[in-house]
């Protein structure tokens, strides 16, 4: 895949050029310390929005197409492993990049209606369907944990919510999700606005979404509906004045997406994050395009999603994130 110096990208941009996915062009590599000024044409930076392939700079310059690029590397040989993550599942990787690229001008609502949709509509695309088909159908084991998938504990600082599906790693499963949205709609509408914390029971605070109900939706329509009105990110991020998630374990897709909601995140120094969507032929989902970005922002959010890298405690701290690291266990 070549590496287009900034003069030769506004060249390309001047005459109009179309690049895309459908065109056989799955990212576009700018060399960002060759050819590059913060006189360059107007046009430039609203092309770059509206291509139909990521947009990957690579190099340290810092003008105003460092900050148009969808996601920055600081060496060759690292946009070429994202460039091929990319070319495995070029679409989803282009509608996470169409998804951050509108969300950053719009609200919360609006942005979360944004995402719903992209997923939706990717949710029946043959990438998805791909990795569907190359999964054995299986059940999880019934859950071993007693009491129901959320616990409620209120003490004199407030209230803990505790994810109790430990036996499942804290899967965001229908059940956990339809257990975590009723407790935060009753905190919602107690006029004595507690103080809430959330945290996990067991070895960690969530791996995510449960795969064995990944496709049991009977369609995406559907399946945003219910993302429309049961979101449970959505009802944190209401109360996320008052709200402190503490994670520690493995914090994976909706299991960090989840958190990046609240207020405050505080994460235990064995706690590490993973957004493996992409490789699903998927997006974040779960609002993660919105929570996550609005932490770290639109390009480690592109990285991290096209990557599909696990991140430590400490970069997440270094990123924003979490909000602090704590040594003490929850």
């Amino acid at each position: 895949m070549m590496l287009m110096s900034g003069d030769a990208l506004q060249a390309m941009a001047m005459a109009g050029e179309r690049l895309s996915v459908l065109d056989g062009h799955p990212a576009l590599l700018v060399d960002l310390d060759v050819g590059m000024t913060d006189t360059m044409h107007p046009a430039v930076l609203p092309w770059l929005r509206q291509l139909g392939c990521p947009v990957i700079g690579v190099g340290t310059a810092q003008a105003a197409l460092s900050e148009a690029v969808d996601v920055r590397v600081g060496t060759v040989a690292e946009a070429t492993r994202l460039a091929q993550g990319i070319a495995a599942t070029p679409l989803a990787a282009l509608v996470l990049v169409q998804v951050l690229r509108q969300i950053e001008t719009l609200d919360l609502p609006a942005a979360l209606f944004a995402e719903s949709l992209a997923y939706s509509t990717l949710q029946a695309g043959p990438e998805h369907r791909r990795w569907l088909a190359s999964r054995p159908a299986s059940a999880p084991p019934p859950a071993v944990d007693s009491g129901p998938a959320v616990v409620l504990e209120a003490d004199d600082a407030g209230c803990t919510l505790w994810l109790n599906r430990p036996s499942h790693r804290n899967a965001m499963s229908v059940e956990m999700r339809d257990a975590l949205l009723t407790e935060l709609e009753r905190l919602l509408a107690d006029p004595a606005r507690p103080a809430v914390r959330i945290a996990g029971r067991g070895r960690c605070f969530s791996t995510g979404g449960e795969l064995s109900e990944f496709g049991t939706a009977p369609d995406p329509a559907t399946a945003h509906l219910v993302r429309s009105v049961a979101l449970p990110g959505r009802r944190l991020a209401q109360m996320a004045d008052r709200v402190t998630v503490m994670v520690h374990g493995a914090c994976i897709g909706s299991g960090i997406e989840f958190p990046a909601f609240a207020g405050r995140v505080e994460a235990r120094r064995d706690a590490w994050f993973q957004l493996p969507e992409r490789a699903m032929g998927l997006i974040p989902g779960a609002g993660g395009c919105v929570s996550i970005s609005r932490r770290i922002g639109r390009q480690h959010t592109a990285w991290w999603v096209l990557s599909g890298q696990r991140i430590n405690a400490a970069t997440a701290l270094e990123w924003g994130l979490v909000d602090a690291l704590i040594p003490q266990r929850i």
